[in-house]
C-alpha cells in the first residue's frame, strides 16, 4: 500500500459523532451511555487507523459499514449475558465446569422471594437486635448432622483453610502421606496448610498407613490429627488406612483434636440407591470427630459453600477468626443453603426435590422413556431430516464425588448431515441454550442422564433450528 493510498483511506475514517449517530439509529442495539458510546466508537476507530497506518489491508466493505459492524458486535457482547444456562448433555452429574449441583425449583423460588427485597440476614426478630447470619443455618446444621455446632464459608478450601489457620497456626499437623490429595483448580492439602500457617507431618505410606505411624509422630508441638477423605481417587491392593475412629480413639487419648476433610457433604445412605460407599456426615461426627469440613454443592446438592461442623469451643474459635470476615457466604448462599437443608428433613423428599440425589438414584429405565421421548418429539418436528441412535452407556458422578462410580444411562447420538461431529459440536454450543454433548470417537452424543425435563424443549427446539428447510 503507497502512502498516497494510505492516506486516502485514513481520510475515510468516520468523524466520531457521525459514527455514534448511525449507531443509535439501529434500533435493534441495546442502548448505552453517551460516555460508553463514544468511547466504543473511539476505539473502534483507532483500531482501523492503526491498521492503515501499518499499510495493511482494512477490509473488503466500506470502511464505515466496518466500523459500524464491530461497534454493533461490542455492543451485543457487552449486554449479552456471560453466564447462561446451559444444557449438560456430558453425563457428567457435578460438572465443575458446568456449575456443579443445579438448585432445586423450589429452592431457586425461595431464592427469588428473598433476595428481591431486604432480609433479617443480620437481624434477630425476635429481639429487635443484630444478629448472626449463621444462626439462619445452625439449628439445621445440628439436627441433621448431629454437631454441637456449625458455621459455614464460601467453599470447603476456605473451611479447611481457617479450620487450620485457627487450631494449628505455626504448629505441626499430622496426615497420611496417602491422603495429601489435589482436586481440581489445583486446590492441593499440603499449599492450604502453608497458607494456614500449620506445619504438614506426613506419616505412612502412599498405599499404607497404620495407627502406630501417627502415635510415633506425635510430639509436643502437635495440635492436630487430620484426616483426608480421597474423594477423586480410591487406591485398591495391597492398602490399608487408618479408620476416623481409631484416629478419635488416638486424639482422646493424647489430648489432641481430630479433624475430618470429608469433603462431598453427603447427607443420606447412597447404598440404598446401589452407589459405591460414601461416608455421610452423621457418621463421622458420631464417631467423634472434632472438627469435620465438607462442601455445599457436592453430593449435598445445594450451593456452594463450606461447611464447618464439631465442637462448639472449636466452632466459636472459628467465627472468631477474623478470616471468617473474608470468607463469609454472602445472603444468596445462605438462603440456598437453608433451602438445601430443609429437603433434608424429608430424606425421600429430599431425592425428588434435590437435582443432584434425582439423577443419582433414577433408575435407567426412566432415563431411556426420556430419551424416547426426545426421540419422537425429533422425528415429529423433523422427520427423517435428522439421524438419531440410541446406545446403552455410562455417566459419571464428577465433582470429585464417587470416584470409579459409573451409572447406567442412555446415550442419544446425533448426526446432521453435511456437519462433521466437530463442527456440529461447535454449533450445538452456539444454540440460544447452548447444548454441552459429550464427543467420542467421531460421535456427537447426548447423555440422557443429566438431560431433564425442562430441557427437552429447548433441546429438541435448538436441534430442529440446525437443520436447514
Amino acid at each position: 500500500m503507497t502512502a498516497e493510498e494510505r492516506q486516502e483511506l485514513l481520510r475515510r475514517l468516520p468523524k466520531i459523532d457521525e459514527l455514534v449517530e448511525k449507531v443509535r439509529a439501529q434500533s435493534d442495539l441495546t442502548p448505552l451511555s453517551e460516555v460508553m458510546l463514544k468511547d466504543l466508537c473511539r476505539k473502534e476507530v483507532e483500531k482501523v487507523r492503526q491498521t492503515i497506518k501499518r499499510g495493511e489491508s482494512v477490509t473488503e466493505e466500506r470502511i464505515e459499514d466496518h466500523i459500524l459492524r464491530q461497534v454493533k458486535e461490542r455492543i451485543e457482547n457487552l449486554t449479552d449475558f456471560r453466564l447462561r444456562r446451559v444444557i449438560n448433555a456430558t453425563g457428567v452429574i457435578l460438572h465443575t465446569n458446568l456449575g456443579r449441583a443445579p438448585l432445586g425449583k423450589k429452592i431457586v423460588k425461595k431464592i427469588t422471594e428473598i433476595a428481591g427485597g431486604y432480609s433479617n440476614l443480620e437481624f434477630d426478630l425476635e429481639k429487635g437486635e443484630r444478629g448472626l447470619r449463621y444462626d439462619h443455618v445452625r439449628g439445621l446444621l445440628q439436627i441433621l448432622t448431629g454437631a454441637e455446632d456449625g458455621c459455614v464459608v464460601n467453599n470447603n478450601a476456605a473451611a479447611v483453610l481457617i479450620a487450620l489457620e485457627t487450631m494449628a497456626k505455626g504448629r505441626e499437623v499430622i496426615v497420611s502421606r496417602g491422603e495429601l490429595i489435589e482436586i481440581g483448580g489445583e486446590f492441593r492439602i499440603p499449599e492450604v496448610m502453608e497458607k494456614s500457617g500449620a506445619i504438614l507431618k506426613e506419616v505412612g505410606t502412599t498405599n499404607r498407613t497404620h495407627l502406630w505411624d501417627y502415635e510415633k509422630a506425635i510430639g509436643p508441638e502437635t495440635a492436630l490429627l487430620l484426616k483426608v477423605h480421597p474423594s477423586n481417587y480410591r487406591i485398591v491392593g495391597f492398602t490399608n488406612e487408618v479408620s476416623i475412629e481409631e484416629l478419635v480413639h488416638l486424639g482422646k487419648r493424647t489430648s489432641i483434636p481430630v479433624m475430618y476433610d470429608l469433603g462431598s457433604g453427603n447427607l443420606i445412605d447412597l447404598k440404598r440407591y446401589h452407589l459405591l460407599d460414601e461416608p455421610t456426615v452423621q457418621s463421622v461426627v458420631a464417631a467423634g470427630a472434632d472438627i469435620v469440613t465438607c462442601s455445599g454443592d457436592k453430593l449435598l446438592g445445594g450451593p456452594q459453600a463450606g461447611i464447618i461442623l464439631g465442637r462448639k469451643d472449636l466452632i466459636a474459635g472459628i467465627m472468631r477468626n477474623p478470616l471468617n470476615r473474608a470468607l463469609r457466604i454472602d445472603k444468596l448462599t445462605l438462603i440456598a443453603l437453608e433451602a438445601t437443608l430443609k429437603e433434608y428433613l424429608n430424606p425421600e423428599g429430599a431425592r425428588q426435590e434435590i437435582p443432584v440425589l434425582k439423577i443419582l438414584s433414577e433408575p435407567v429405565k426412566e432415563v431411556k422413556k426420556r430419551a424416547l421421548l426426545i426421540c419422537r418429539r425429533l422425528q415429529k418436528r423433523r422427520g427423517n431430516k435428522i439421524n438419531v441412535h440410541l446406545w446403552p452407556g455410562k455417566s459419571l458422578v464428577g465433582g470429585g464425588s464417587l470416584p470409579g462410580q459409573e451409572l447406567e444411562t442412555i446415550l442419544l447420538q446425533i448426526e446432521l448431515p453435511g456437519l462433521t461431529s466437530s463442527q456440529l459440536s461447535v454449533k450445538l454450543r452456539q444454540l440460544p441454550v447452548p447444548i454441552i454433548p459429550r464427543v467420542e470417537e467421531d460421535c456427537v452424543l447426548l447423555d440422557i442422564r443429566t438431560i431433564q425435563e425442562e430441557d427437552i424443549e429447548p433441546l429438541v427446539s435448538g436441534l430442529c433450528s440446525l437443520i436447514q428447510n
